[in-house]
């Protein structure tokens, strides 16, 4: 027979139980790993203290207790003071032969949706794959001409023309200069994969930054020295890291702010892969910033190709960080409000 604290324990979603007080008397691992707290200091806590939902829930609540009778919410955001809200799902049931105690499951909508979005991704890449590689040379070529030319006749004009063909010559080093930054999803190669210190990929995108474009910014470390090693390639995830930095950077338009890069282990997060195989991805990477946040109208589609919240950015960097992430069979996923953008990165244990 299965015993009742395995069952507890194996649960894939977070799991609290809670007295006739609203006071948590119980968590399982997954509750301890969304809450990003030990059970420890949960327990004996008003959960309303450690949970904030965005619904008036008290008075269901209370009719749930009274009525013996289970109780359902869709679609609310949940978070606490350590994440960002995540859209969720809560199932809420009267405890069997315990009176006024409450089981509380909390079901993220995120993990979907990133999987699937991770699939359109890949999608998307290829389709910029097969663009890239059927028009790189049928533009390329004639605009190396052109740029030839303009070069040419700027010799024999007068200083009032120049600015004509500087034009031309600018904005066709532009068109090249994006072509190529499209090409750059097909020229990545297969991560090698081998056992990383996620610190060390952490620190050295840090110091780059600090030296270049996130001079402005205070970047703060909160690592967990006891993370293991991850399996990845060292190169391709500090070029994801570095990418993720700099637009924590330029979200802040120059201002000063604050940077922070947090590593946890968390693992109660597993994915279905596309082969049908389980992976468990406990090694947690976030980049928080301050910033203004994400515009809205792009909040839902920020990784796909070409969607790009700066007036003159391409839409490449977030699309090329989601595809690497994607060939280490990862995650990454994004979480925003005014003050506080969260790019997470999961990855597997070496």
């Amino acid at each position: 027979m299965i015993e009742q604290d395995a069952i507890w324990a194996s649960l894939p979603v977070p799991a609290l139980v809670l007295d006739d007080k609203d006071m948590i008397v119980r968590i399982n691992p997954a509750a301890e790993g969304f809450l990003l707290t030990s059970s420890k200091a949960l327990i004996g806590q008003p959960v309303w203290d450690k949970l904030a939902v965005n619904a008036p829930l008290e008075e269901a609540f209370v009719r749930a207790r009274a009525n013996n009778a289970p109780l359902f919410v869709n679609d609310v955001d949940v978070g606490n003071g350590e994440r960002a809200p995540m859209q969720c799902n809560l199932q809420i049931s009267p405890l069997a032969g315990q009176a006024g105690h409450m089981l509380m499951l909390i079901s993220p909508r995120e993990l979907a949706g990133r999987m699937t979005q991770n699939s359109s991704v890949k999608a998307a890449a290829k389709s910029a794959i097969g663009m890239a590689e059927m028009l790189a040379h049928e533009i390329k070529n004639p605009l190396a001409g052109i740029t030839g030319a303009a070069q040419l006749l700027s010799m024999t004009l007068g200083p009032e023309d120049l600015e004509l063909t500087d034009l031309i010559v600018s904005e066709s080093r532009r068109i090249v200069a994006l072509l190529e930054r499209v090409e750059q999803f097909g020229n990545i190669v297969a991560p090698n994969l081998q056992p990383v210190n996620l610190h060390d990929v952490l620190d050295r995108a840090r110091r780059s930054a600090m030296l270049g474009f996130a001079a402005h910014m205070a970047l703060v470390e909160d690592y967990d020295p006891s993370l293991p090693p991850a399996l990845g390639d060292a190169d391709q995830l500090l070029q994801v890291v570095l990418n993720l930095l700099k637009n924590a950077a330029e979200a802040s338009a120059g201002k000063p702010g604050t940077i922070r890069l947090r590593t946890y282990y968390e693992q109660s997060l597993r994915v279905r892969g596309g082969d049908g195989t389980e992976k468990a991805l406990p090694l947690q990477i976030e980049i928080i910033d301050d910033g203004p946040g994400l515009p809205p109208e792009i909040a839902e589609d920020v990784f796909d190709p070409f969607v790009s919240g700066r007036e003159n950015g391409t839409g490449l960097g977030l699309a090329l960080a989601a595809k690497i992430i994607s060939d280490h069979d990862g995650w990454i996923s994004v979480t925003s409000v005014p003050g506080r953008t969260v790019f997470r990165i999961s990855l597997q244990r070496a």
